[in-house]
């Protein structure tokens, strides 16, 4: 019975292929996200800006992801391979912006 069990389970499920990053040996499936968390000390125009650097995105688009971690508390800015993840991370947390990364 458990041996029935187990085989639905693995005709089931389609598992991802976990992928590990050389250079900090993290073991992660994708996606990875950034996330932005809202603050009270930064201007709108200090976030955006540094997003448009994160991400190299449009005003535009800076604009409505600092908007939605405004209005939310937290917004996804990235997502991509965890080395990519923390390269943005690292540009947001210049000015001291908060960020995590979730897989």
């Amino acid at each position: 019975m458990i041996e029935d069990i187990a085989i639905k389970l693995q005709s089931t499920e389609t598992l991802e292929e976990p992928i590990i990053d050389e250079l900090s040996g993290i073991t992660t499936t994708f996606p990875v996200r950034v996330i932005l968390f809202n603050d009270d000390w930064h201007s709108f125009d200090e976030v955006v800006s540094q997003i448009i650097k994160a991400i190299n995105c449009s005003t535009q688009h800076a604009n409505n992801l600092m908007l939605e971690a405004h209005k939310n508390g937290k917004v996804c800015v990235f997502e991509g391979e965890i080395a990519e993840c923390l390269a943005v991370s690292s540009v947001l947390e210049e000015i001291a912006l908060h960020t995590q990364i979730e897989y």
